[in-house]
């Protein structure tokens, strides 16, 4: 079974730079697994940015939706980053796709994995309760997909401030 990793934090807490480095500390070269959408010029830059810190050293492939098909298709191809599930939420959610069997499935298929994948998401239920329908579903819902991710991994890490610190140590730990 390859080790599975979900890291999560506030925005601009250090998590994907912690994920990039806990991958590429499993081999190299990478796959970077990216879920965001260039939907507007916004996104594209912060798209593009992601890109450039990373390098050559990262092979991307796009899976809005198809993260779990993406997931089996790159599996013994090298370790993987998934950049983010929350993202990934959000594209389910709009697409008006069953979430939480995608996300059951996803927590299925990780223990038959060979190669190590490191997840990304954010923390969302930190804050102030949101004041409509949508946004309090889809903290609810993020809510749920992490712990049912996190559940299924090995490790888990927090990222405050660009610190990380492990909250469920893996089994040689």
């Amino acid at each position: 079974m390859g080790k599975s990793i979900l890291v999560t934090g506030g925005a601009r807490s250090g998590k994907s730079a912690l994920a990039e480095k806990l991958t590429l500390e499993m081999g190299r070269p990478a796959i970077y697994v990216a879920t965001a959408e260039a939907r507007d010029e916004e996104m594209a830059l912060r798209i593009a940015r992601h890109q450039a810190r990373r390098g050559a050293e990262w092979r991307t492939i796009a899976a809005p939706l198809a993260l779990v098909a993406t997931l089996q298709e790159t599996d013994g191809a090298g370790p993987r980053l998934v950049d983010c599930l929350t993202l990934w939420l959000s594209n389910l959610m709009l697409g008006g796709h069953d979430w939480e069997a995608a996300a059951q499935d996803l927590a299925a298929v990780l223990p038959g994995l060979v190669a190590p994948v490191v997840f990304v998401t954010n923390e969302v239920g930190g804050g102030i309760v949101p004041d409509n329908a949508l946004a309090r579903a889809f903290r609810d819902a993020a809510g749920i997909l992490n712990q049912t991710v996190a559940a299924a991994c090995d490790e888990v890490w927090l990222s405050v401030c660009g610190c990380p610190l492990r909250i469920k140590p893996g089994p040689s730990a």
